[in-house]
């Protein structure tokens, strides 16, 4: 037992040299948007008056007293996102409306002016606690246009949202990430707000320097342009900011579907998308959730994309994640560890053209993100070779780049051993944290990806193969 230990110190100290002796390549993510990123699925859940009132956007006039959920868990909502794999809640703590869902000094539109326990409930301290105890991480939304506010519009309103920030992230614990869009339409008075954006970061960062802040442009992760929780097949984890904010002076949607080649900095997609036709609950999406193969086919294109994905699963007017909903999330699950339950890969012999020194290929295929392989420097297209004792069937091909290093390939193609030559299965672009090819059903005894393009030489951690069932 020692020497083992002792030979797992050596290996650790040398895994640790190596990535020393590696240059990095251009923008890199920090080790807060590193832990975000292996987060991977997360549970969004959009809930307020416009649950009670049947609309998607509130005009901030509604009767708080319309907020009056009758059997509030969010202790259910919570033990669903972990039932479903996920590993994390956002919760939108006040949308448009101006609503809020806890009792904020800074506000008349509240929880505390609602019927629900009479004004003494607190919707977003439930949901922190019960986060906790599922061992989830815990995010908020928290729009700054507010519809309802007397102070939208005005100076003193920045501050009054910076306010309400800081109230959030003294009372209410740690925040893995926090939520902005940057919808700004007009306020009570008819005026429009000019937001301080750079205020409202530093506030979020004063508080808790790890918080992953979301917007069009991040800085920590950014909207995938769409949602339809769809990524590029094209995806950098790097974009421009300079010159641009948030909502109408964003870049366009098609960057922010691909993220920007040599993008100053790092700024990885989260692709937002609803299980039902709308993002508040209403009972008229009853038989519309999404179907086991659409989220698939969601998960594919998000996760398997170099994105995150963060699913909306509304609250009903009970405070109640619907049955409907809460099954075909165990579905999803159930259908994701079928696909992924059995790695093909780890029965490999791993082969490279070029390696760098003391990083071996075989780590390509040992199932663990955080060993990895390289090429030297000067090799910028290597040549990675699978071969197996035994034909097997897949049609699933999962490669992972470490992008602690930077995202560096930028085009790949894939070939498989039939009849005693290699054939052409798949050509792609960009890798990072994650990307998964869907193919036909595929027979061989050996694999081969080439690396065609690469900003520098290519660090890969994964390369994985499963044969996915039939729906």
């Amino acid at each position: 037992m020692k020497r083992l230990l002792i030979t797992a110190g050596l290996l650790t100290c040398l895994a640790a040299t190596n990535a020393q002796d590696i240059a990095p390549y251009g923008a890199l993510p920090t080790k807060a948007q590193l832990e975000w990123q292996d987060l991977e699925n997360y549970m969004f859940i959009v809930f307020g008056p416009n649950t009670f009132t049947d609309k998607e956007w509130g005009d901030g006039t509604e009767d708080p007293k319309v907020f009056n959920p009758t059997q509030l868990d969010a202790r259910q909502w919570a033990r669903t996102a972990k039932e479903a794999g996920m590993k994390a809640i956002i919760i939108v703590a006040k949308h448009h409306d101006g609503f809020c869902l806890f009792p904020s000094k800074y506000s008349n539109h509240t929880v505390r002016e609602s019927a629900w326990k009479n004004g003494k409930g607190d919707v977003l301290r439930e949901i922190a606690d019960a986060c906790k105890e599922y061992g989830l991480k815990f995010g908020v939304y928290l729009s700054p246009w507010d519809r309802n506010s007397p102070d939208y519009g005005t100076p003193y309103y920045n501050q009054l949202f910076a306010n309400m920030l800081n109230e959030i992230y003294a009372g209410y614990g740690p925040i893995f990430e926090q939520w902005f869009d940057g919808a700004n339409g007009e306020g009570p008075n008819g005026k429009k707000q000019e937001y301080d954006w750079e205020f409202f970061y530093q506030t979020v960062y004063h508080n808790q320097p790890g918080t992953v802040i979301f917007s069009d442009i991040g800085p920590g992760c950014r909207w995938v342009g769409n949602e339809n929780g769809s990524a590029g097949t094209t995806n950098w984890s790097t974009i421009n900011t300079k010159g641009f904010e948030p909502g109408a002076k964003a870049p366009a949607p098609a960057i922010l579907n691909k993220g920007e080649e040599d993008g100053a900095a790092w700024v990885p997609a989260e692709s937002d998308v609803s299980i039902r036709p709308g993002w508040f609950y209403s009972p008229s999406t009853d038989n519309s959730v999404k179907s086991v193969d659409k989220l698939m086919e969601i998960y594919y294109s998000s996760v398997g994309r170099n994105s995150n994905l963060l699913l909306n699963v509304p609250s009903d007017r009970r405070g109640l994640i619907p049955a409907k909903d809460s099954l075909r999330l165990m579905e999803f699950r159930r259908m994701r560890e079928q696909v992924f339950k059995k790695n093909l890969a780890l029965n490999a012999k791993v082969t490279a053209s070029h390696s760098r020194s003391q990083l071996k290929p075989a780590s390509l295929a040992d199932g663990n993100a955080s060993t990895y392989w390289a090429s030297p420097d000067s090799v910028k297209t290597p040549v990675i070779t699978l071969n197996f004792e035994k034909a097997v069937t897949f049609n699933r091909l999962l490669l992972q780049e470490y992008i602690a290093l930077g995202q560096r390939v930028k085009a790949f193609r894939v070939e498989v051993l039939d009849h005693g030559r290699y054939k052409e299965i798949a050509n792609e672009t960009t890798i990072g944290h994650k990307r998964i090819l869907l193919l036909p059903d595929t027979k061989t005894k050996g694999l081969r990806i080439t690396i065609t393009d690469a900003k520098a030489c290519p660090v890969l951690s994964e390369v994985q193969l499963f044969k996915a069932p039939k729906s």
